[in-house]
């Protein structure tokens, strides 16, 4: 059995925005969605930087390699962010979330980074699971059992995250997991999370095994819910193509 990812993604800048901050690489062995912030042309510069980053790791890996391979991205990123600023300081706060999944090139694993609030998803035997977990000032209070998850999405301050990418030094969440054949991920900016629920994705991945058409279906729902964000999707499935 050999595996393979294989993906689709794309991006709009919804229907309130004057212009699109988010970024995203859909590749062969590496997917990746990137949510700048900190005004408009910052917030473009920012999250495509991030993503110019990490694209060129959108090769074969052996396994062992994953995770400092994504670390490595994770560090040019971080210094090209902070040249940047450096460069015109009317750039200051500028910064961007990143969400990417590494395929190892055995198919035998695969390595996954987060910062910020865009989100990675595993569609698995029917069952939706959040991956990662948001870098937001309401999860805090969530992990704290001061509000639920449901007051969560309806909180004022559910913008403020808590970790970016924006020139200094952070704290990525990485994780390993090993892949099996018929998973499906989901990874997209928080302009689709905050507004399509779960049960939704989850009936939306599900019911559309073409790529393009699953990820054009899932921004149309967040247009339809207003489109209030830029709203971008990778759909990736894992598959065996022996």
């Amino acid at each position: 059995m050999t595996l393979k990812l294989r993906s689709a993604g794309t991006s709009d800048r919804g229907l309130i925005r004057s212009g699109n901050q988010d970024a995203v690489h859909a590749g062969a062995w590496l997917v990746a969605v990137a949510d700048g912030m900190g005004g408009m042309a910052a917030g473009d510069l920012a999250s495509s930087i991030a993503i110019e980053a990490i694209a060129p790791l959108d090769v074969e890996t052996p396994e062992h390699a994953l995770v400092a391979a994504l670390q490595s991205g994770i560090e040019l990123a971080t210094a090209r962010i902070r040249q940047a600023v450096a460069q015109d300081p009317q750039r200051q706060g500028m910064g961007t979330t990143l969400t990417a999944l590494l395929f190892a090139r055995t198919g035998s694993c695969l390595a996954l980074v987060h910062v910020g609030d865009s989100r990675a998803y595993l569609f698995r035997d029917g069952v939706l699971k959040q991956i990662t977990r948001d870098d937001t000032f309401v999860q805090m209070l969530v992990d704290q059992g001061l509000i639920t998850p449901d007051q969560a999405g309806s909180h004022p301050r559910r913008a403020v995250v808590t970790q970016a990418l924006q020139g200094d030094e952070i704290s990525p969440t990485y994780a390993t997991m090993v892949p099996r054949p018929g998973d499906r991920w989901l990874l997209c900016s928080d302009g689709l999370s905050n507004v399509v629920r779960a049960d939704t994705l989850a009936e939306v991945l599900a019911g559309y095994p073409d790529r393009d058409e699953c990820t054009r279906k899932l921004i149309d729902l967040a247009l339809r819910a207003g489109g209030p964000d830029n709203v971008t999707v990778v759909v990736a499935d894992v598959v065996d193509e022996e």
